[in-house]
C-alpha cells in the first residue's frame, strides 16, 4: 500500500482533525508543514491531478486572498492556480492528503478516511 502523505498547517484546526485521524488509523504517514517546505511546480500539479475537485477548490478564498487583492474567477485554471500557489503558499487548502495515485482536500476532515 502507498505511503500516506499529509500537507499540514499545524495552526488549522482542521489540519490537526486530519492528522489525529491517520494516527488513529494506524498508518504510516509522512508530514510535510507545507508553509515551512511550500510544495513545488511538479508537487502541486500532481496534487490537482489527483483530487476530484475542480483546481479552483485547491485555493484558500480567505481573508488574505481578499487582502491581496485577488478574483476567485482568475484562479480556475491548473496553470493559474499553480502560479499563485508557488507565489503564496498560505493560501494552498489544507489539508491535503495524498496516497499513492488518489488525493483528497480534507475538509471537512473525516475526508481523508476514503484513504484508508
Amino acid at each position: 500500500m502507498a505511503r500516506i502523505v499529509l500537507y499540514h498547517n499545524p495552526a488549522c484546526s482542521k489540519s490537526r482533525a486530519a492528522k489525529e485521524i491517520l494516527e488513529g488509523g494506524e498508518v504510516d504517514f509522512d508530514v510535510v508543514e507545507y508553509l515551512k517546505a511550500p510544495l513545488g511546480e511538479a508537487d502541486l500539479r500532481r496534487v490537482l491531478e489527483l483530487i476530484d475537485d475542480a483546481p479552483a477548490e485547491l485555493v484558500r478564498k480567505d481573508a488574505n486572498f481578499r487582502e491581496l487583492g485577488l478574483r476567485a474567477g482568475d484562479y480556475t485554471s491548473v496553470d493559474a492556480v499553480v502560479a499563485l500557489l508557488l507565489e503564496h503558499p498560505k493560501l494552498m487548502q489544507r489539508p491535503v492528503v495524498v496516497r499513492g495515485e488518489r488525493a483528497v482536500i480534507a475538509r471537512p476532515s473525516e475526508k481523508v478516511e476514503e484513504l484508508l
